[in-house]
């Protein structure tokens, strides 16, 4: 019986995609609030060079790129919110689930800053504070959308659909409907005789 039809699978992968995605997104609101407040003066060496708490305000998408053209991202953000909850009513996989719930978390993360931030709605400045030494600076929303992609990678090359089921348990289920001792690749196959059981018939 595969995973899709166990039938409290779906309400609990919505708890934990909502879950998800409500508590990163309140998590990454709340930093970049402590950010604009407690950065405001200037940076704060965490370990040194290596790792600073440091204010910045980036117009492109994630890690400053795309800096000049704002308002694109901020359409893309939009489409990618709805595709993920879209795509969110065939959830029955624990581990989808949160990997999408993060992404959502990290989509309208920024998206909110996009809208609701200075200098003007849909192209308001993302509000980054994490510094890694010279790698760009980030927030907990850049954060939430990188791990969401390695889960969707992982859970891509284990073939493990949004609903559980696995790839390779289609193959299984063709092979065991298939009647015994036909080929269920081809099942109009004919079956090879034995050249000394020809013999035997001729004879």
């Amino acid at each position: 019986m595969h995973s899709d039809l166990d039938a409290p699978a779906r309400p609990r992968a919505r708890v934990i995609f909502w879950l998800s995605a409500v508590a990163l997104f309140l998590v990454d609101l709340s930093t970049k609030e402590w950010a604009l407040s407690a950065l405001a003066d200037g940076p704060v060496d965490v370990i040194g060079d290596w790792f600073q708490f440091r204010l910045v305000f980036n117009p492109g998408a994630a890690f400053s790129t795309g800096t000049g053209v704002t308002w694109v991202f901020t359409a893309i953000a939009c489409v990618a919110t709805v595709t993920v909850l879209w795509l969110s009513r065939r959830l029955r996989s624990p581990l989808w689930s949160f990997g999408l719930g993060m992404l959502l978390a990290g989509i309208v993360g920024n998206l909110f800053d996009r809208i609701f931030r200075q200098p003007e709605a849909f192209h308001g400045h993302v509000v980054d504070f994490l510094s890694f030494g010279s790698f760009p600076v980030f927030n907990v929303a850049d954060m939430c959308i990188n791990v969401a992609a390695a889960v969707i990678v992982l859970q891509t090359f284990r073939g493990v659909r949004l609903d559980g089921t696995r790839e390779r348990d289609d193959d299984d289920d063709t092979a065991a409907q298939a009647p015994a001792g036909q080929n269920p690749v081809s099942p109009e196959a004919p079956v090879e005789q034995d050249p000394i059981d020809q013999q035997q018939e001729h004879r």
